[in-house]
């Protein structure tokens, strides 16, 4: 197995709390083996197995001014892997006023046999860091989301620890909006992008995701400014107006409409925010069919803003994303709209 430059640290039984915590001191760098650093010199350091197939980079990012975690469900023989040996990516984001654990600790993403194959990257993105370079004023600086997931992340995941050429990328609201608009705004990097319950047209509503954008205690107008002032960097970031940039890109949307009478709500239970969202969503794909770009959608009617509707949909998502990373998985489900 290829020596890393920190111990491995385990703590299965952090994992299997399904919570974060304070990372374990990493043992003492080899003398022998530098290192893994991206371009701007960002670099790991420390790993930790956090449980079967799991193990968290702690990452030094100039790009954000602070260390941040990225988790990674590793596949078959990941562990043995040697020089050269690399497989399919999927990055896999996380929502609003969460983390990188979310999607292990409220899915059942880490057992999926499907991904036995895969390497699956979960990144740290902030409680509301909205997968973006922020604005600051036009002063730019830390945090610089993006180029922390897809520069600094990607560099050192392809460097040092098995990722391929072979990428897609889906996320969950917060996070539906970092996979389609990473996917735009960078044409040819993933091969196909889904979003679920996403954020995919934020200027339709911009009053409404203000306070969101101020979530951990920065001034919401540092994203991208003013909506209308900076109407053109809220542009450049909304995917609805980058629908051409997504021709090239498999494409699934899925949404609830925030109405009772959802499988997995109590009687009822409605979603205003779910609401809110299914109509970007139907604006988002109205747009991509106007533009001739085609996308596989799953408008499923009455359901709210959770975790069982996410994770049902990443079930109905790995087909066509698998299909993407040529595994041999992706079986045609079927069932959805087209």
């Amino acid at each position: 197995m290829r020596r890393s430059f920190v111990g491995i640290v385990v703590g299965v039984g952090l994992a299997m709390a399904g919570l974060s915590g304070p990372a374990a001191p990493a043992a003492a760098a080899t003398a022998d083996v530098a290192p893994v650093r991206a371009s701007d010199g960002a670099y790991v350091v420390q790993e930790a197995a956090v449980g079967p197939r799991l193990v968290d980079l702690t990452i030094e990012s100039p790009a954000l001014g602070r260390a941040a975690t990225v988790r990674l469900l590793t596949p078959d023989g990941w562990e043995q892997r040697a020089a050269g040996d690399h497989w399919p990516v999927l990055y896999l984001l996380h929502g609003c006023c969460d983390s990188y654990v979310s999607w292990t600790r409220s899915t059942d993403v880490a057992s999926l046999p499907e991904l036995r194959d895969v390497l699956v990257v979960m990144p740290e993105a902030g409680a509301a860091g909205w997968y973006s370079d922020w604005w600051n004023a036009g002063q730019g600086g830390a945090p610089a989301w993006e180029t922390f997931h897809l520069s600094e992340v990607r560099q050192i995941i392809e460097r040092g620890y098995g990722a391929g050429p072979k990428r897609v990328v889906a996320g969950l609201s917060m996070g539906g909006f970092g996979a389609m608009s990473y996917a735009a705004r960078n044409p040819g990097m993933f091969r196909a992008a889904a979003s679920f319950s996403g954020v995919v047209h934020p200027s339709r509503d911009p009053s409404y995701w203000l306070p969101f954008f101020g979530r951990t205690g920065l001034d919401p107008y540092a994203l991208w400014g003013d909506p209308v002032a900076q109407r053109d960097i809220w542009a450049e970031h909304d995917p609805y107006y980058l629908v051409k940039q997504l021709r090239h890109t498999a494409l699934f949307v899925a949404s609830g409409d925030g109405t009772a009478g959802g499988p997995f709500d109590p009687p009822g239970q409605t979603s205003g925010l779910e609401a809110l969202i299914y109509q970007e969503n139907v604006d988002f794909v109205a747009h991509l069919r106007e533009q001739g770009v085609a996308v596989r959608t799953d408008f499923y009617g009455p359901g709210t803003h959770s975790w069982p509707y996410w994770q049902r949909e990443l079930h109905r998502a790995l087909p066509m994303l698998l299909d993407a990373l040529e595994t041999g998985r992706g079986v045609a489900t079927g069932s959805l709209d087209q």
